[in-house]
């Protein structure tokens, strides 16, 4: 047998340990490590996610990176796509019973999250399995077995289920049964770690327990923190709108990051992206030094992130549109056409209202007062100024400090 070449015990503790929030416990992942090397067997590592909504943003890539982390130091990769699972629905963080999803649901969800997360995983060397495979098969006597090895005062000690006690509030049964059928997961994956939220610490102590009930080695858990939306204050979160969506176009990912508070950046190096901690750490020392622009730095991390999801060469394109439009003032190079039918000389107020560069006139005319209007890279003082459009030609339209269109007439 041939065994598989691993870096040093040390080394690799060092990568994985990056950005994590809680390893349970660490000395039981020091001594896999070490029995994995000197065995040449890989580790079975295992994300667990259940597909309840189609699109994953930034915040959800936190615990994939880690996977990914396991995956760079030559460990097997397993993503768990929880369909069965997810038709129960996890009750961590809610505080009544959510309507369970159907089969077509799950199903159109689940394709759309292996197309996302290929952009950070190697598919290649990534291991999918969905827990239809067993928990679709269990019979009533095994999810009865399953039941056995768990106490119901030890399972009413979860947050969650204690609130809504106190507030008397409904709990379905089945939402007691989501922690451990998802637990029988790690029994059938033979998992040797797996990757959590802090919010699932719960859930996956509950599947070390039962791992060792079904007569198998614990696996060590690692719960990853929550990542902080754009606002610089909450959970990333769609419902909220300070997220960062992985297949938003390349502008608008850089834009966004660009837009949070500059001590939120070294979060963001230390969990969206792959650099060790002396790199991220001399960063913010040439950012205090003031040898490094804070914008400069914010501006490497939006590149790297968007270089992940789009490749490196619209990273950089996405870098030096922004420099050009937001820093040095200039027109984006690649700004949205508007095609305008020939016709008499129009006010550029009425025009910028038409085009959806100011809500109104009045606030057109505001703009054009404050110096806020370009034409191909000229100033417009005039409020009263008209726009000759009897011709066919084109100019470029810049409106504020981000809007631009360029104007073909035909």
């Amino acid at each position: 047998m041939t065994t598989t070449p691993f870096k040093p015990v040390e080394e690799q503790l060092a990568y994985l340990k990056k950005g994590v929030a809680e390893i349970i416990p660490e000395d039981e992942l020091k001594a896999k490590l070490v029995n994995s090397a000197k065995t040449g067997k890989p580790l079975r590592v295992y994300l667990g996610v259940d597909p309840t909504a189609p699109d994953i943003h930034l915040g959800h890539t936190v615990v994939l990176r880690k996977l990914k982390h396991f995956q760079d130091m030559g460990h097997i990769a397993v993503f768990l796509i929880g369909d069965f699972s997810a038709m129960i629905g996890d009750p961590t963080g809610r505080s009544e019973t959510r309507p369970p999803l159907s089969r077509e649901e799950v199903d159109a969800n689940a394709k759309t999250y292996l197309d996302q997360v290929y952009k950070i995983l190697d598919r290649d060397k990534t291991e999918v399995r969905f827990n239809s495979e067993w928990l679709g098969k269990m019979s009533s006597y095994d999810v009865v077995r399953l039941c056995g090895h768990y106490r119901l005062a030890r399972m009413l000690e979860r947050e969650d289920f204690r609130s809504r006690l106190d507030k008397n509030l409904p709990i379905s049964v089945h939402e007691l049964l989501y922690p451990l059928l998802t637990a029988y997961d790690a029994v059938e994956l033979k998992s040797d770690v797996e990757l959590g939220a802090t919010e699932q610490k719960f859930n996956i102590l509950v599947h070390r327990e039962i791992q060792r009930e079904y007569g198998l080695s614990p696996q060590v858990v690692f719960t990853m923190p929550i990542l902080v939306g754009l606002d610089g204050e909450r959970k990333m979160s769609k419902s909220l709108g300070n997220y960062v969506g992985i297949n938003e176009p390349p502008a608008e990912m850089f834009g966004k990051l660009m837009s949070i508070p500059d001590e939120l950046m070294w979060t963001y190096y230390e969990l969206v992206t792959d650099r060790m901690p002396q790199e991220i750490a001399e960063l913010k020392r040439e950012v205090q030094s003031g040898e490094l622009h804070p914008m400069d730095a914010k501006m490497r991390l939006a590149e790297e992130v968007v270089g992940d999801f789009h490749g490196i060469d619209a990273g950089r394109k996405a870098a030096e549109n922004f420099q050009r439009v937001f820093r040095d003032r200039q027109a984006p190079t690649e700004a949205p056409i508007v095609r305008v039918q020939r016709g008499p000389a129009r006010k550029l107020t009425a025009l910028l209202v038409e085009l959806k560069l100011a809500p109104s006139k009045s606030e057109a005319e505001r703009l054009i007062k404050q110096r806020g209007v370009e034409i191909d890279e000229v100033c417009v003082e005039d409020p009263r100024e008209k726009i000759d459009l009897s011709h066919p030609m084109q100019f470029l339209l810049r409106a504020g400090k981000k809007k631009f269109v360029r104007v073909v007439v035909e």
